[in-house]
């Protein structure tokens, strides 16, 4: 059984499967010469290989004589990817085969399988002028788990809602004493028992709470719901018998009308746009926690791809945070001496015929590509690791997140300790020098 994906790793493969709408999205072919093939979990691959035999039997009754062609190009591209598959993967197969139309008008064959990172419950096979991507947009659809805990004077119900599941873990009543006895004992007296047991009540929720949604030492839930009709849920959420791995995880507080399960629909409903946006939010208060990096002035923050990357080197950086639609290439160029060089060049950049980046000062010539060319996203996502650092993606849906994509370049990071970029640059000016001067001497 395969392990469980972390947050880090499954973000990545959800920015691949968004990177892969985008393309496939924007692709044409000439005529309907485009394979969409999306195999469930526990399908038999021998089903679709007979299928798509006897689609070749039918296409070859195509009239038009270029369509006929694409279309038993496309479907045998489609029948040798599934030869690589002794058995459809545990969560499913996608497959897209097909000749696409480029910028320039020229012919290009695509073709590529995969597995997607959750099961994917469709069945689907389309032979059309374009890519169907509807079931991979259902992938992105979030499968978060969240918490709820409604609480009022008569007792406290724990549930779970993940996707459209809701789930009740516990639930138990509770007596709490009024607010005025009936007699027979002072008020300070009666005041004082009052509160010490609503006190006992707010921990033994508190409690709980710890028991439900913490596994392992770590929050099993992506947010926290809060619900009542009283003030106890307020009390909760600012009291220190909280969990502190829980307190962060509050996406709302609630007032509802009911307790219990009357109380846990209604406060599904009132907390919907929050559940909704909870990566929203979550992206919010990272760049935020950044942005208060640079205002307190700590030093232990960089942005831009040259202070960045020396960070990364210096394994510095604690959380690197890149733009999803960073649009970098990296090149890794060899000069005369042997030397590697790593040029990293923006979109305006590659497209510039000026190719002074790529000469080797010594000799004058143009350096040898020693790697094909690489979108930087793809080799941070898949080398993060080796510097240490977590990764995480941004948009630049938000107010905050639009800054950082347009003032701070769209890269930058939180460092672990502070690092003085000026005199990493002046070493790195120096020692440039000290090469060219040594080459002069020779």
């Amino acid at each position: 059984m395969s392990q469980p994906m972390s947050e880090t790793d499954q973000n990545i493969q959800i920015w691949k499967v968004k990177k892969l709408i985008k393309s496939l999205e924007n692709a044409r072919g000439a005529g309907t010469s485009m394979i969409s093939l999306i195999l469930p979990p526990k399908s038999q691959l021998s089903q679709a290989t007979n299928m798509l035999t006897q689609e070749y039997g039918t296409a070859s009754n195509i009239k038009s004589r270029v369509n006929r062609l694409s279309v038993l190009a496309a479907i045998t591209s489609t029948q040798q990817r599934l030869k690589l598959y002794s058995r459809v993967p545990d969560n499913g197969l996608v497959v897209y085969c097909g000749t696409v139309l480029t910028a320039e008008g020229k012919e290009k064959k695509v073709n590529f399988s995969f597995e997607p990172f959750k099961p994917i419950n469709t069945s689907l096979y389309l032979c059309d002028n374009k890519f169907h991507t509807e079931a991979l947009a259902e992938l992105l659809e979030s499968d978060a788990r969240f918490g709820f805990i409604i609480m009022d004077g008569n007792g406290t119900l724990f549930g779970s809602v993940s996707g459209n599941t809701r789930t009740v873990l516990h639930k138990f009543s509770v007596d709490l004493p009024k607010k005025h006895g009936r007699g027979g004992q002072s008020a300070l007296r009666f005041s004082r028992l009052r509160e010490e047991a609503r006190h006992n009540y707010v921990r033994k929720v508190a409690e709980y709470a710890a028991q439900h949604f913490i596994t392992d030492t770590k929050c099993n839930v992506t947010g926290l719901v809060l619900a009542g009709s009283a003030d106890f849920k307020n009390e909760l959420s600012q009291s220190d018998l909280l969990d502190y791995r829980l307190a962060p995880k509050i996406i709302q507080i609630v007032d509802v009308s009911y307790g219990g399960e009357n109380g846990f629909n209604q406060a599904i409903e009132l907390a919907a746009d929050s559940l909704a946006n909870v990566k929203f939010v979550q992206e919010k208060r990272l760049i935020q926690k950044y942005f208060d990096e640079i205002s307190t002035e700590s030093g232990k923050y960089c942005f831009g791809l040259d202070d960045t990357f020396r960070a990364l080197e210096m394994g510095a950086v604690e959380t690197l945070i890149v733009w999803e639609n960073l649009e970098h290439t990296r090149h890794v160029l060899r000069d005369s001496e042997g030397r590697e060089h790593v040029i990293l060049l923006n979109k305006e950049q590659e497209q510039e015929e000026d190719r002074s980046r790529f000469i080797d000062k010594a000799t004058g010539a143009e350096m040898e590509e020693v790697e094909e060319p690489q979108p930087l996203l793809e080799w941070i996502a898949e080398n993060y690791k080796q510097f240490g650092t977590n990764l995480e993606f941004v948009t630049d849906r938000s107010q905050e997140g639009m800054q950082f994509c347009k003032g701070f370049g769209g890269i930058g990071g939180i460092l672990r300790y502070k690092v003085a970029f000026e005199d990493l640059a002046m070493y790195d000016e120096q020692e440039d020098e000290f090469m060219s001067d040594d080459e002069d001497a020779y």
